[in-house]
């Protein structure tokens, strides 16, 4: 299946112009209205049958056209150490309603047998968050979840807990409230807010890889996702509180 992902449109109410990256290719697909006038469609040159045409904005162009090549996918090992060694703010955002992740992972047998997980031991991850956000860095996550939340998204609250206890600041958004600001609808971690990190999953939640990108454009599309998104989401505690599987 061939996938789109949402880059960025300048439309206030979620219409039309938009632009979309066609995934592992490097073409952009453009939505916008068609052009209709008779007299434009006379001027364009060399028309195919196949052929359609849509009018947007120079705005959209400028903000939000990439304007470096496609980035090569790697390996999420690659970028491990970054995690490590940014300077002063990791931000992610999460947009799926399960990962193949979680599901695989003995934690969550353990959930689905009905364990508390809120208050797991540490690991290398919450160790690391301890370490970084006491020299002052800051790990941030927004979850974009769905109403009512999907299982997958209901294991992730219940187990942030633990994140949060070691330093991250873990918020969450409905998915409503993500589509009517116009959030994008891929996962990427942003790192002191000039390289995004953007993840590639098959079609089962799995991480194939991510995809590295300085490019300015791509970072400011990032920022102001971030800022959005973190404006209008709530703390995982209160949050919690507000689901009832939550407990």
């Amino acid at each position: 299946m061939t996938l789109l992902r949402f880059i960025g449109t300048t439309s206030d109410e979620g219409d039309c112009p938009t632009l979309y990256e066609v995934e592992g290719t490097t073409d952009i697909l453009v939505q916008g209205d068609r052009v209709v006038d008779p007299e434009q469609l006379a001027q364009l040159r060399d028309v195919k049958d196949s052929e359609t045409f849509v009018l947007v904005p120079r705005e959209l162009l400028i903000r939000f056209s990439p304007r470096t090549t496609v980035q090569p996918m790697v390996p999420f090992s690659e970028v491990a150490p970054l995690f490590r060694d940014f300077a002063h703010t990791a931000f992610r955002l999460e947009t799926r309603r399960g990962y193949a992740s979680d599901r695989n992972s003995p934690k969550w047998r353990r959930w689905k047998q009905g364990a508390e997980i809120s208050t797991e031991p540490g690991n290398a991850w919450r160790e690391n968050v301890r370490v970084q956000t006491a020299l002052g860095k800051r790990f941030e996550r927004v979850r974009i979840v769905d109403q009512p939340l999907t299982e997958g998204q209901q294991f992730l609250l219940a187990s942030g807990h633990s994140n949060v206890s070691a330093g991250e600041d873990i918020r969450n958004l409905y998915r409503a409230e993500a589509t009517r600001i116009g959030l994008p609808d891929h996962d990427f971690w942003l790192f002191d807010s000039r390289l995004v990190v953007r993840f590639v999953f098959d079609e089962d939640d799995t991480t194939l890889g991510v995809i590295l990108n300085e490019d300015p454009s791509e970072v400011a599309a990032a920022c102001q996702a971030r800022d959005a998104a973190w404006h209008y989401a709530t703390r995982t505690a209160e949050f919690a509180r507000t689901v009832p599987s939550a407990g």
